[in-house]
């Protein structure tokens, strides 16, 4: 880091600016004091008084490139030099160079890309699209997701972040997944999860009415509520069960999407090919808004003939889509697709092993590619949590000590409840996983110390 960057004076005037006038998300604005950033590159990002973190959340689950990338730059600038923005009812050539390259990438039949400019706008138009198509209006929804905080996409939210939002007026019905470690169902096997998952599920239809039902949207794999890796066979049942009422199925893929579990989208893992894909964060890394939908036959020939509902002043941001051009380029020039899947394996997987070995606190390692959760107990044996669901204040104190502690070390981390989740930019060396990692070992003596016995 460039001394340059250590500049305490201007960091408390970012702080000061901050604090007068900017109105943060999810937060009691009296009692928050956020960190001013002075620069990023990488997987380290740092302050104006010359502290440097690991970015091990890479941010908010989307910086997959990186921070600064340089080929993703030259692109966002070279793209302003030449047409910074044009209306969304034009052809534009970046535009539709990433349309071609994500519909090449995705599986099956899904061969056309409706932009938006976020994961939100991109679920929110996906339920529109199913409703529309299917003439039904109900959405299923698990109740370990998150699908965004706009008006359609909170209330098909199933974590407490929805409450507060109440009412929302969405004609929605929510169901469980499957989580093998906590089974609603007492299962004894991810194939006895992914039965009862599936069973439990068709019970839920089969109640709500079939014929009411227009889309069941499901994260491929659960993001912050859990990274609940679904069981060999679960989206293939619910793809079935999709087929044999002529329910839409959309994959909310938002976080999981470009590159994070290993596969350009999530669905490859496991051999399905929804009507709808939603994805948003990694397509650019966040360096310009920038989210969609990756439509499949069924859903797009029914607007052959017939307008669709709906449209975005932004919609295939010229600035957005050359950030997202040059990244999958960056990604398949250094082959950080294949790169990722192996490490996960190879080197994540082993070494979370590894600490959940000495230590008695973690209950369970899982995930895949550059997804990973770590859920932390206070009992091995009733796999209580380490804090209570959704607890805050001194409740979350031994969360909150482990989280000081790896800022401490240099190492920012993504929590949730009574996780810590391993999300680093799909970029990131394995050396600096190797040394990041370390610190969680370190740092979960913390939560080893209110293990009951």
């Amino acid at each position: 880091m460039a001394d340059n960057h250590i500049d305490p004076a201007a960091g408390a005037q970012v702080r000061a600016d901050d604090r007068a006038h900017v109105f943060h998300s999810w937060s009691a604005q009296a009692h928050i004091d956020p960190v001013p950033i002075a620069g990023a590159q990488g997987s380290w990002f740092w302050d104006y008084d010359g502290n440097r973190y690991f970015d091990l959340g890479s941010q908010m689950v989307n910086v997959n490139a990186g921070h600064g990338h340089p080929a993703i730059v030259e692109a966002i600038c070279e793209q302003a030099r030449i047409l910074p923005t044009i209306s969304p009812a034009f052809g534009n050539d970046v535009r539709g160079e990433l349309a071609r390259l994500i519909a090449e990438r995705a599986p099956g039949d899904l061969d056309k890309v409706f932009f938006t400019n976020a994961g939100a706008e991109a679920n929110e138009h996906a339920v529109r699209m199913a409703r529309v198509v299917t003439g039904r209006s109900t959405v299923l929804s698990m109740y370990r997701s998150y699908h965004g905080a706009s008006g359609t996409t909170i209330g098909l939210t199933g974590d407490p972040r929805r409450w507060r939002a109440e009412p929302t007026g969405g004609d929605v019905v929510r169901f469980f997944g499957p989580y093998p470690y906590r089974s609603p169902w007492a299962t004894d096997s991810v194939e006895a999860e992914a039965a009862a998952a599936l069973a439990h599920l068709r019970m839920v239809v089969e109640l709500q009415g079939p014929n009411s039902i227009a889309a069941i949207i499901i994260e491929t794999v659960i993001g912050t509520n859990g990274v609940l890796v679904p069981p060999p066979g679960y989206l293939a049942g619910v793809r079935e069960l999709c087929d044999e009422y002529g329910i839409i199925y959309i994959a909310d893929e938002v976080m999981v999407g470009f590159g994070r579990l290993g596969e350009w989208f999530g669905v490859n893992a496991f051999g399905v090919t929804p009507d709808l894909i939603t994805f948003a964060k990694g397509v650019n890394s966040g360096y310009v808004p920038l989210g969609g939908v990756v439509i499949g036959s069924r859903v797009a020939q029914h607007f052959d003939d017939v307008p669709y509902p709906g449209g975005l002043t932004y919609s295939g941001h010229p600035l957005a889509c050359a950030a997202g051009v040059a990244s999958i380029k960056a990604f398949e020039a250094d082959g950080v697709i294949d790169r990722v899947r192996a490490t996960g394996e190879d080197l994540i997987r082993p070494t979370l092993s590894k600490i959940a070995a000495n230590h008695p606190s973690v209950g369970e390692i899982r995930g895949m590619g550059f997804f990973w959760a770590i859920e932390l107990v206070r009992n091995p044996e009733t796999r209580e949590g380490l804090v209570p669901f959704n607890a805050s204040g001194p409740d979350a104190a031994p969360m909150a000590e482990l989280i000081a502690a790896c800022k401490a070390k240099g190492v920012w981390p993504f929590t949730h409840f009574n996780r810590i989740h391993v999300a680093p930019p799909l970029t990131t060396s394995d050396d600096e996983l190797t040394d990041a990692l370390a610190v969680i070992d370190e740092v979960l003596d913390l939560a080893d110390a209110h293990v009951v016995s």
